[in-house]
């Protein structure tokens, strides 16, 4: 190490300049060489790559390859499908789908002109309307109660909020898509409305397509979501025959969209991978449009409880939710 007071020798300026030209022309001159080596050999090389683009707002909440619609296939069981319960082969529980497992239409898909129902089940005042919720309503091939309460997770979020919410993350992301979203109640109403109501909505309005959204209270040993189809009833009042076809066509698309939006297992309690056919529903039976119904999960099972009080994973539901309808509505 050189103390303060003892520096090395300067140099002159001459020999300075001397030993700069010196060092500098060998590497010029390498370096011209070595472009020109370059330059001739592949001119594409000698061409610096644009860097890769980053697509603004790519990553929505609540997608794999981010929330890409889904278009399943039109069988009833898709490809890869396990035994009754199960999530199709080789994809994990409770995580969303792989990008592309199934193919889908664009996110971006235009829906100007069509109009969709959303009913969300139950309503949040109906607790404290025991009577007007218990009044006997005719669904064609029987009575049944006007709406009921819905049910619960043992922490006490209901399924009445869940509908609520759910549905109306789905209106977003299907209003920004052009369509017209029609709610049979938007906890704007003490109570209800009636099941009888709730399937005149889509007459009323018009409509393409009518779904209700609800989550189910099965036995806390069972977990997973199901669809529920309409069985065809011609009886009194009910005459159902015209949409029992486009009702499974959209509920094969809403099984497998939520499940690749949301990584939910078929329901291991109730139904057949995924699927249930009921005539005991006034909202399916008196529908005069496509219409399923859907429980997103079991909110008395503590694994589907979990995910069912997630904002993201309602957002995955939503997003499921909105692009199955969105494929019914763009591929037929």
């Amino acid at each position: 190490m050189t103390g303060p007071t003892s520096r090395p020798p300067r140099r002159s300026a001459l020999l300075r300049a001397t030993t700069v030209v010196a060092a500098v022309v060998p590497l010029c001159t390498a370096g011209w060489f070595g472009w020109r080596a370059l330059d001739h050999s592949d001119p594409a090389a000698a061409t610096a790559a644009p860097p890769s683009a980053v697509q603004s707002g790519a990553v929505q909440s609540g997608s794999q390859a981010p929330d890409t619609p889904q278009s399943p296939p039109t069988s009833s069981a898709p490809s890869g499908s396990t035994p009754t319960g199960g999530a199709p082969t080789g994809t994990p529980t409770g995580t969303a789908a792989a990008p592309g497992d199934t193919p889908a239409p664009s996110a971006a898909a235009d829906l100007t002109g069509r109009t969709i129902v959303l009913d969300p089940g139950h309503n949040p005042g109906n607790f404290a309307h025991p009577t007007e919720i218990n009044r006997q309503v005719d669904v064609g091939n029987g009575h049944k109660e006007c709406d009921t309460t819905g049910t619960e997770t043992d922490a006490g979020y209901t399924e009445a909020d869940y509908t609520l919410d759910v549905t109306r993350r789905a209106r977003a992301l299907l209003t920004a898509r052009g369509a017209k979203v029609v709610f049979t109640q938007d906890g704007d109403r003490p109570w209800g409305p009636c099941v009888d109501e709730r399937a005149r909505a889509g007459a009323d309005a018009h409509a393409d397509v009518a779904l209700s959204v609800h989550g189910d209270g099965g036995p806390a040993s069972g977990s997973g979501f199901h669809v529920i189809l309409p069985a065809k009833v011609v009886a009194g009042k009910a005459d159902n025959s015209a949409i029992v076809e486009p009702s499974h066509r959209l509920g094969l698309l809403l099984r497998d969209g939520f499940h690749a939006a949301t990584g939910e297992p078929y329901a291991d309690y109730i139904a057949h991978d995924g699927l249930d056919t009921r005539s005991d529903l006034g909202g399916l039976n008196l529908s005069a449009v496509p219409k399923v119904f859907i429980e997103c999960g079991n909110m008395r099972n503590s694994a589907d409880a979990r995910r069912m009080t997630d904002p993201q994973w309602r957002q995955q539901a939503a997003q499921g939710i909105a692009d199955a309808l969105t494929a019914f509505l763009t591929t037929h």
